[in-house]
């Protein structure tokens, strides 16, 4: 147990690649061992890294997740560095793959900080997660293909009736032109099986959501749905990851870009790192908090406020403000597990307030 605390000697960079994977193995001597590409495939990572105990660094990306697992396995030390973080890499005016995997041996050994380093999710997490992703795919087709048949139907001189897209297939089908229904036919067929599917994937979520009772405790503010709150739990995996919740806004990618200098202090955009599916989820909820529907809470009248100091894009900054303040707010529901109270939360209640209504 001892031997497995202790840091090998040899520090090894691997670029994963789709199909090739550039290898460097840094020796305790400072040596450089340049080994053919290795495939990105288990038999081949397998094959080359059944070797002595080393300390291998490679990249976040498609393939990391299971590559970490495989060298794992074979009691490999294993950093997954993260790469919008590793710019000596990203801008290297000599970036190819052969430099790229000496730089990741070179920083692994130095300091493994200077990598950021990423720890994936549980196998169950992300097959969870997967499901998630995959409705939000059949979403955005759905999406799609409802606005491709208004579109091309008012190019006909037609407009299709209002209604929701889970039941576009049945509402407007009447309504389309004679001379599109050949052509629309497969659209609308499309349609309902997609319907179908996504019927499925909701019962999947649901049942996986019962999995983690947390989600519960993280899905009280109103404006969050069960899908928000697992795909919440399930990217950070870990509520003991952060010192404190406010990082988490952070994490998701929602605190604004910082470019301090002398006296210089720009208002940026948001950092957009971390998961964007997620990221947009929370936004989306924050739309709901701040729309006509949003039920009175402390987090609405904060938005509010915000959105009427005017300026430019007041009501987007806005939503991405209480975005941002929402995941700080679901983390804290999710370390303490206590009541989520709409009103004064964590302070003293506040006297009702009028406030104004935000308008799209």
């Amino acid at each position: 147990m001892a031997d497995d605390n202790r840091k090998p000697d040899v520090t090894i960079g691997c670029d994963l690649g789709d199909k090739k994977s550039e290898v460097c193995i840094l020796g305790s001597d400072g040596a450089i061992e340049r080994p053919k590409p290795v495939g990105t495939t288990r038999q081949e990572m397998t094959a080359f890294f059944t070797r002595p105990r080393a300390h291998v660094v490679i990249e976040a990306g498609t393939h990391s997740r299971w590559v970490s697992n495989v060298l794992k396995g074979l009691g490999h030390k294993v950093t997954v560095a993260n790469p919008r973080k590793l710019s000596l890499i990203s801008r290297n005016d000599s970036k190819n793959d052969r430099t790229d995997a000496e730089l990741l041996a070179r920083l692994g050994r130095a300091d493994e900080k200077l990598l950021s380093p990423v720890v994936h999710r549980s196998d169950e997490a992300q097959a969870h997660l997967a499901t998630a992703k995959v409705r939000d795919g059949l979403v955005a087709c759905r999406t799609r293909l409802v606005n491709q048949a208004r579109s091309l139907v008012k190019s006909f001189g037609y407009r299709l009736p209002k209604c929701t897209t889970d039941t576009f297939h049945k509402a407007c089908w009447g309504s389309v032109p004679k001379e599109l229904k050949q052509a629309l036919a497969p659209a609308f067929g499309m349609l309902r099986h997609l319907e179908i599917e996504l019927k499925r994937c909701n019962k999947a979520i649901a049942r996986a959501a019962k999995k983690y009772p947390d989600v519960e405790i993280i899905g009280q503010p109103n404006g969050v749905g069960v899908l928000t709150a697992l795909v919440f739990l399930l990217t950070i995996e870990d509520k003991t990851r952060f010192k404190s919740s406010r990082d988490v806004g952070a994490y998701v990618g929602l605190r604004p870009k910082m470019y301090q200098s002398g006296g210089t202090d720009p208002q940026l955009r948001i950092t957009k790192a971390g998961d964007a599916y997620l990221r947009r989820l929370l936004v989306g909820s924050a739309n709901y908090i701040l729309g006509p529907f949003g039920k009175d809470s402390d987090l609405r009248r904060w938005g509010l406020q915000l959105a009427g100091r005017g300026g430019k894009n007041a009501q987007r900054r806005a939503k991405v403000a209480v975005a941002r303040k929402l995941a700080v707010l679901m983390h804290r529901l999710w370390v303490t597990g206590e009541e989520y109270k709409p009103l004064g939360y964590g302070k003293k209640a506040e006297a009702p307030a009028t406030v104004p209504t935000l308008t799209n």
